[in-house]
Order: structure tokens, then C-alpha cells, then sequence
């Protein structure tokens, strides 16, 4: 049996699967370590639900941990691969990559484009290559989905030789986009060489523009504030906004914290980044907060129809995207001339074929890990 890894590392968390490695890989268990730092906890999801608190954790102890939590599903096996979620690949890497030591030392200049994102990913790639020496590492990036956009879907219009040094539109969320393309090339074969809006809704959220599988545009930019409102970051701002904090003393630290952690659906209802939370609340500004949300989703799904030329179909994934119902709902309202309507009861249940015009629309449960194992079980073929 060849074992497959894979690692999704974020600041305080360590999404993991082991896989057997084939045409398709077969998940054996997933899990996370949450809450790295003085008291993290190892969730362990197999043939029964497991949780064991570790103690103080590091990314490399997290990843011991999760050595120790999965060598009774490995049957004695080595793990061959690790497949590493990478969140930024630059103008470089459009494809997966084996973590060579120069590949890894391209990847860390590339710490500032993605400053809460990329060194808590790379030090999860140090901690596998410790844990699991014999095994090879790939790099799997966010942002490979959307190498190759148009020019005009790629730039800003800022002096082009900013262009040149990389301040470009890289767009994020790639490994959700393609796994939903792959879905509906499965699935929905017909929809899939048309004109889809897929919707990546979680505490990171985005929205692509695809056409014929492949995307044409994305509502993230240069970093994975932009766009639309997250969890706990801006979206769309101004940068005039950044000039005036700045004029107001701010410094880049303080802006960092505040566009990052600080906004979003918990800046604005000061009460929550979670939207389940919010949903509940009769607090008017979760109320309001809610409201931007929408709002904003429904503006970007215009701009991106218009990338487009037209719709065939729209597609809802990430955590919120597949469970809130009532945010799916206000989303499509009023959306019939775009060919979006919904089939009410489908909705609520969260059935996934929710559509009642000639536009589909779907909610399907994006799984970032597996594309990472699919990446990994075609190095080790």
C-alpha cells in the first residue's frame, strides 16, 4: 500500500488526510490539530471520531502529533508522499512541485504576498520533511488555478513595472476551484464547457469566473484580502482608505491586524466572525453585517457573469456556501435575469441541485485535500 499525506496548515490549525495512493485516492482518515500554541487538541476522524489533547504545539509538534494519531491506519506502511497546501506560488509556480530546497527558498520570498498565510504553510513542509524523511513533499498552490488569466483579468493599472516585479492579480481558493471543475466535468459534463460563477463562501471567501474549466477571473487580487468580505478581512477597500490611516499615523503592523483580523463580518457586526452566530443573532449590526455580506456576493456575481459574456450555471462551496441556506437564498433572489432561481425546498435542505431556472445551481462540497492527494499520487506514479 503506498500512504499519501496531505497537510493544510494554517496559523493555529493543521488540516490533515492519509490517503492509499491510485487513480483516485482512497481517504483512510482526516483530521486536524486546533488551537497550536500552549493547549492544542488532535481531532482524528476514522472508524470512530477521536480527541486527544496534545499540550503545547508548534507546527512540528503538531505534525508529531498527527504522526503518532495516524500510524495504526497505516498497517505498518511508510508514508511515501506529503502534499503540502501552499497559498502562494507567484509568477513561478503554475503547477504541483516537488519542495526541493531551492524551490523552498523561492517559496519563502514569496512570505510577504501572503504574509498569515505562507510562513505557517512552509512550516508545516519543514516539519514533514523532519517527521517523514524518505517521502517525497509536493507543493500544491491556491493561486496555479488562475495562472494564465487575460492580461485585463491579470493587472492593475499601476506603472508597468510593477506589473513586471509581480504586483499582479493572482487570484486564491485554486485548489477549491479545481476541484469543484472537476465535479462538474464528472457530473455535469455540459455544464462544465459553459459559463459558471463558483462561489467559495467560508471564513476565506472568493468567487471565480470559469469558462470551459478554466478561470477567467477572480474577485481576490494581489493578496487574499480582496474581494469580498471574509470572516475577520476587508475585501474590497479603497486604498485610499490606507492612505488616509497612514496620513493618521498608522503604521503597517496596525493596518496588517486590522485589515486582517480585526474587519469583515466580525468588524462590522462587533460581535462575530462566524456567520452561524450571526444568522441567530437579533443584533441589528449582525444584521448589517450580514447584509454587506450579501450585497456584495450579489455585486461580484454580476461583475463576474460579465467576465464572462453570460451564465450557465452557478456554484455555491465552502463552509457557508454549503450550509447556509438563508445566505444561498438572498444571494439568487431577484437574480431571475440572470437565469437564477431557486427551488425552495432543495435549498433549505441543502440538497445539491437547488436550481428552478435554465441556470443551474448547485452546492457541492468542495475537498481541497483530495486534490493534494490526487497531486501527490501522480508524482509517486
Amino acid at each position: 500500500m503506498t500512504t499519501i499525506l496531505t497537510l493544510n496548515a494554517g496559523s493555529s490549525s493543521i488540516k490533515f488526510g492519509v490517503y492509499r495512493a491510485g487513480a483516485e485516492p482512497d481517504l483512510i482518515c482526516t483530521g486536524q490539530v486546533e488551537n497550536l500554541g500552549p493547549v492544542a487538541r488532535l481531532i482524528l476522524k476514522g472508524d470512530t471520531r477521536q480527541e486527544t489533547d496534545i499540550g503545547p504545539a508548534d507546527h512540528a509538534a503538531g505534525v508529531r502529533a498527527i504522526l503518532t494519531a495516524i500510524e495504526p491506519y497505516l498497517e505498518g506502511e511508510q508514508v511515501s508522499g506529503v502534499g503540502h497546501r501552499i497559498v502562494h506560488g507567484g509568477k513561478t509556480f503554475g503547477a504541483p512541485v516537488e519542495l526541493t530546497d531551492d524551490v523552498l527558498d523561492q517559496l519563502r520570498a514569496l512570505s510577504p504576498l501572503a504574509p498569515l498565510h505562507q510562513p505557517h504553510n512552509l512550516a508545516a513542509v519543514d516539519a514533514a520533511r523532519t517527521a517523514f524523511p524518505q517521502a517525497i513533499q509536493i507543493g500544491c498552490f491556491d493561486t496555479a488555478f488562475h495562472k494564465g488569466h487575460p492580461f485585463v483579468n491579470d493587472t492593475f493599472a499601476l506603472p508597468r513595472r510593477f506589473y513586471d516585479q509581480g504586483v499582479r492579480r493572482y487570484g486564491f481558493h485554486g485548489l477549491s476551484y479545481d476541484y469543484i471543475t472537476s465535479c462538474l466535468k464528472r457530473d455535469w459534463p455540459e455544464l462544465a464547457k459553459g459559463r459558471v460563477v463558483v462561489a467559495h463562501l467560508g471564513n476565506g471567501a472568493s468567487m471565480c469566473a470559469i469558462k470551459d474549466g478554466h478561470s477567467i477571473g477572480s474577485t481576490m487580487g494581489f493578496s487574499a484580502l480582496d474581494g469580498l468580505p471574509m470572516g475577520t478581512r476587508c475585501g474590497q477597500l479603497d486604498p485610499g482608505v490606507l492612505l488616509y490611516l497612514m496620513d493618521q499615523g498608522m503604521g503597517p503592523e496596525e493596518m496588517t491586524r486590522i485589515l486582517y483580523k480585526e474587519s469583515g463580518l466580525k468588524g462590522l457586526s462587533e460581535l462575530s466572525h462566524d456567520m452561524r452566530t450571526l444568522l441567530a443573532s437579533d443584533d441589528p449590526k449582525a444584521g448589517e453585517a450580514i447584509d454587506y455580506y450579501v450585497f456584495r456576493i450579489r455585486r461580484e456575481l454580476g461583475a463576474m457573469t460579465a467576465v464572462l459574456g453570460g451564465l450557465d450555471g452557478m456554484v455555491f462551496c465552502g463552509g457557508i456556501g454549503e450550509n447556509a441556506a438563508e445566505v444561498r437564498a438572498r444571494v439568487i433572489d431577484g437574480m431571475g435575469y440572470l437565469g437564477l432561481t431557486l427551488n425552495a425546498a432543495a435549498n433549505a435542505q441543502n440538497d445539491t441541485d437547488i436550481g428552478a431556472g435554465p441556470a443551474e445551481v448547485l452546492v457541492i462540497r468542495t475537498d481541497e485535500e483530495r486534490v493534494i492527494a490526487r497531486s501527490v499520487a501522480d508524482a509517486l506514479a
